[in-house]
C-alpha cells in the first residue's frame, strides 16, 4: 500500500470557511494530502467582518497537537494564526522535540486594513523561538516589515526582507509574498543560496479571503509529498492564482477563493 503524506496545520477556525484551519484542510485534500489539524481559536466570522475571537487553552492546544502527532503523524506541518506568545513558545517547543523539519510558518501578523494582530510580546516570540525551526516562512509584505524591522515597498526590499529572513533571523528559507505591493505581483524565494522571483497575475476580484492560508498550505502540502522547496512554492503559486481567478462569488464581502480551480491548475 502506498503511504498516504499527511500534513497538520496549527491555526484559528474561520467559521465563514475561506481562511484559517478550514483553507488548509480544504488546500491539503485537493493536493491528496490527507490534514489534521490543531486549532488555536475559534473565530465567528463571514465575508463580511469578524464577529468574535475565542481562544482555546494552551493546554488544549497542546493535546491535540501530541495527539495528532502520537498516532497520525505528519510529513510536514505549517502554522497560521498563533495570537498569544505562550501558544507560540508552546508550539516551538513541540516542533524543536519532535524534530519537525519541514514546518512552514505563515506569520499571520498584519490585518488586511494594516492593523497588527499580535501583541509586541507575539511578535518577538514568533520571531526569536519559531523563525529559527522554519524550513520556510512565508509573509506578505506587511508581515515583512514587521518581522524584519525595515519598510517593504519594492521589489529591491522583498529580495532585502528575504535575505535579512534567512541569514540573519534563521528560517530556512523565505517566500516574501508581493500581492500588498503596486505592479506585478512577484513573490520573492530566497533558500539561504539562491534568490528567485516568480511573477504572477494581477486579477480584479473582491474574493481574496484566505489567499495567504492557501498559498502556505498548498506549500506545506507539497512539502509533505516530497516535493523540493522551489517546487512546492511554484506549486503553490499556481494553485493559489487559479482559486483566486476562479471566483465562487460568495457572500456579500471579501469571499473565499475556489479551492476547486486550485487542484486544477
Amino acid at each position: 500500500m502506498v503511504k498516504t503524506a499527511t500534513a497538520l496545520t496549527i491555526a484559528g477556525s474561520d467559521s465563514g470557511g475561506g481562511a484559517g484551519i478550514q483553507a488548509d484542510l480544504k488546500t491539503f485534500q485537493m493536493l491528496g494530502v490527507y490534514g489534521a489539524s490543531a486549532i488555536t481559536a475559534v473565530t465567528a466570522q463571514n465575508t463580511l467582518g469578524v464577529h468574535g475571537i475565542y481562544d482555546i487553552p494552551v493546554e488544549g492546544i497542546a493535546l491535540q497537537i501530541e495527539a495528532v502527532l502520537d498516532d497520525i503523524g505528519a510529513d510536514a506541518v505549517k502554522t497560521g494564526m498563533l495570537s498569544k506568545p505562550e501558544v507560540i513558545e508552546l508550539v516551538a517547543r513541540i516542533a524543536e522535540q519532535r524534530g519537525i523539519k519541514r514546518l512552514v510558518v505563515d506569520p499571520v501578523m498584519v490585518a488586511k486594513g494594516g492593523a497588527r494582530l499580535l501583541v509586541p510580546e507575539a511578535e518577538s516570540a514568533l520571531r526569536d523561538k519559531l523563525l529559527p525551526l522554519a524550513a520556510v516562512v512565508t509573509p506578505n509584505a506587511p508581515e515583512a516589515e514587521v518581522l524584519t524591522g525595515r519598510a517593504v515597498r519594492s521589489r529591491e526590499d522583498q529580495r532585502r526582507a528575504a535575505r535579512r529572513l534567512v541569514d540573519e533571523l534563521g528560517a530556512g528559507a523565505a517566500v516574501v509574498k508581493g500581492g500588498h505591493l503596486d505592479g506585478e505581483p512577484v513573490d520573492v524565494l530566497y533558500d539561504g543560496r539562491e534568490l528567485v522571483e516568480l511573477p504572477g497575475e494581477r486579477y480584479v476580484t473582491r474574493h481574496t479571503h484566505g489567499t495567504g492560508c492557501t498559498f502556505s498550505a498548498a506549500l506545506t502540502a507539497g512539502l509533505a509529498k516530497g516535493q523540493p522547496l522551489p517546487e512546492a512554492v511554484a506549486s503553490a503559486k499556481r494553485f493559489v492564482a487559479a482559486a483566486i481567478r476562479e471566483e465562487l462569488g460568495i457572500g456579500g464581502g471579501h469571499g473565499p477563493t475556489n479551492h476547486w480551480a486550485g487542484a486544477r491548475a
